[in-house]
């Protein structure tokens, strides 16, 4: 069965040269890979799924084991999904059956395509802390430092001109903030997801619910939490403030974080983020929502 590139995947095409020709080569490199690891595409289980950088195909073993073949546009994010998933061994997250890092390629166990969206948010919440402590264990050595990314990030904040788009109150909060985390050895010694939201969390056989789709690094766990508050941010239009406290507040209950560090964190991942829409705005648009649910966010966890 030729595998076919989903139409939402093809669409990246457009963001460049790189995207169009790991797309270009993306059926033979999977027809190549069913080849080699004697896998077979699963007729009966749909269509193929994709993230936004990934293709995934349901597939059965050579001895009729259901699995997941996927296939990752190499980048630097991605480049240790390998070594993370191994690392858990299945414990919280999904369980890695076969890999090829240099490639980007992982087989892994099928899940269910249930994720958390559907859920009444503060559950979801409970949920996604729940699997914190089982996730962030001692950071392997070959991880980079979230410190690392903090400091590069934060002079980049530092640099905007006064008179940018955002609130210059909160961008010099989050530069002071940033750069005591850069220099706080606290901000590294535990592997942490990176990117852990309600639909990289799927239903399961074996739990009711494991991570998928880990971007690890060596960080500090309380740098998972801001994706919990701008992901579903449209639920939150009725009451911005009071949905943004319950949810943070949540997730720090449930996983027995610090709420000072964790606010922090959420202060400075949400003007990061600004800092990269006002970079993007150079090649396009300037998305004027998002930047304003990014310093709206910031100012909620503290009132």
């Amino acid at each position: 069965m030729a595998v076919v590139v989903p139409p939402g995947l093809e669409a990246q095409r457009a963001l460049g040269p790189r995207w169009a020709t790991w797309l270009d080569g993306l059926p033979r490199l999977a027809a190549d890979v069913l080849d080699e690891w004697g896998l077979t595409i699963d007729a009966d289980d749909g269509t193929p799924r994709h993230g936004f950088c990934s293709l995934v195909l349901p597939v059965l073993t050579d001895d009729g084991v259901p699995a997941a073949l996927k296939l990752h546009l190499p980048d630097e994010e991605s480049e240790h999904e390998a070594l993370a998933l191994q690392r858990w061994g299945g414990d919280g997250a999904v369980r890695l059956l076969r890999a090829d890092p240099r490639r980007f390629l992982l087989l892994l166990e099928r899940l269910h395509p249930t994720d958390l969206r559907d859920h009444w948010d503060l559950e979801a919440c409970e949920i996604v802390a729940g699997l914190y402590g089982r996730l962030h264990v001692a950071a392997p050595p070959q991880l980079r430092p979230l410190t690392g990314y903090v400091e590069r990030w934060t002079e980049g904040l530092a640099a905007l001109p006064r008179d940018a788009p955002v609130p210059h109150r909160l961008v010099e909060q989050a530069v002071g903030l940033g750069r005591s985390f850069a220099a706080d050895d606290a901000s590294t010694g535990r592997m942490i997801h990176g990117d852990l939201h309600y639909e990289n969390v799927l239903a399961a056989d074996r739990e009711p619910w494991l991570a998928i789709d880990p971007k690890p690094v060596n960080g500090d766990p309380h740098y998972e939490v801001a994706p919990l508050l701008w992901n579903r941010w449209d639920e939150l239009a009725h009451d911005v403030r009071g949905g943004v406290r319950r949810r943070f507040e949540t997730v720090v209950d449930a996983a027995g974080l610090d709420e000072d560090r964790a606010r922090d964190w959420v202060v400075v991942r949400m003007m990061h983020n600004a800092l990269w829409e006002l970079e993007d705005a150079e090649r396009r648009p300037l998305d004027r929502d998002y930047l304003t649910m990014c310093v709206t966010l910031a100012k909620a966890v503290q009132e």
